[in-house]
């Protein structure tokens, strides 16, 4: 706040009135103050010591943002399937015997084959031998080859019969399998005797497996066709393949000891 005031002059200059402006003597007060208070400092601002010259405030970089986590990306992933082997669903039952329809009774096998029998040892497991033939069919057949396998162990026989089919849109490949003890029953008494199949499997392209197995205690009387149809199928092949005539001797090879360290080859009949 500025106050007028008048001051008479000396008498050499005459009477003059000179306007004096005055401040208010609160705010005049506190800038005393101030000027006193930087003079005692020596100008220390913003932690500058007397005498240093202030560096220049560089502008700070943008933060930079962390890239998202990735959640398991690089992770496999895996997916289970649960197979109902003893009691398959009714669109399972119905795939099963569409799949045993297009398997031929009356093959057209090609002139050439494969045949090997080996011995094999694996970890936490007894010792087995095996004979496995490969047959292919002939051009014209809706299948394309079929594998024939049987081995034993000082416990078990496990006989397996592969279908592979050329178109794959319904299913690539079904098999049968059996197994018997192997003290019940020699490998040659398991082809003479036809044994029924006890497990009834399909492989289909992007989707899963189709499994029927004997089960005990079950009630599978509603798949005793599907069950029938695999052993008669089964049987057929074993005529077809020449496992009780051309390679009954490979079969009866089986029936040695196992534990006779005999190594294992492959060769091909004449």
């Amino acid at each position: 706040m500025v106050l007028g005031l008048s001051i008479t002059g000396s008498p050499d200059h005459g009477d003059h009135r000179i306007p004096v402006p005055l401040y208010n003597p609160c705010v005049l007060k506190s800038a005393i103050v101030l000027i006193f208070f930087f003079a005692a400092t020596g100008r220390v601002i913003g932690g500058q010591e007397p005498g240093q010259e202030q560096p220049p405030i560089l502008p700070q970089p943008p933060a930079q943002q962390q890239p998202p986590t990735q959640q398991n990306d690089d992770q496999p992933k895996f997916k289970v399937n649960v197979l109902n082997v003893c009691t398959p669903s009714t669109e399972e039952q119905a795939a099963l015997k569409s799949a045993l329809s297009r398997v031929s009774g009356n093959p057209t096998l090609a002139d050439d084959f494969e045949i090997s029998r080996g011995r094999a040892t694996l970890k936490d497991a007894p010792a087995s031998k095996f004979v496995r033939l490969r047959r292919d069919f002939a051009s014209q057949s809706p299948m394309m080859t079929v594998q024939y396998s049987m081995s034993i162990d000082e416990k078990t026989t496990i006989e397996t019969l592969v279908l592979r089919m050329r178109d794959t849109k319904e299913f690539f490949e079904i098999s049968f399998e059996d197994r018997v003890s192997a003290v019940a029953a020699s490998p040659l008494s398991v082809v003479l005797t036809d044994t029924p199949a006890a497990r009834i499997r399909i492989e289909r392209l992007g989707k899963s497996s189709i499994v029927l197995a004997r089960c005990e205690g079950a009630d599978q009387s509603v798949y005793e066709p599907l069950f029938k149809q695999a052993s008669d199928l089964t049987a057929h092949y074993r005529g077809a393949l020449g496992l009780r005539t051309a390679f009954r001797p490979d079969i009866a090879w089986l029936a040695t000891s196992v534990k006779s360290g005999m190594s294992s080859g492959s060769h091909k009949h004449p």
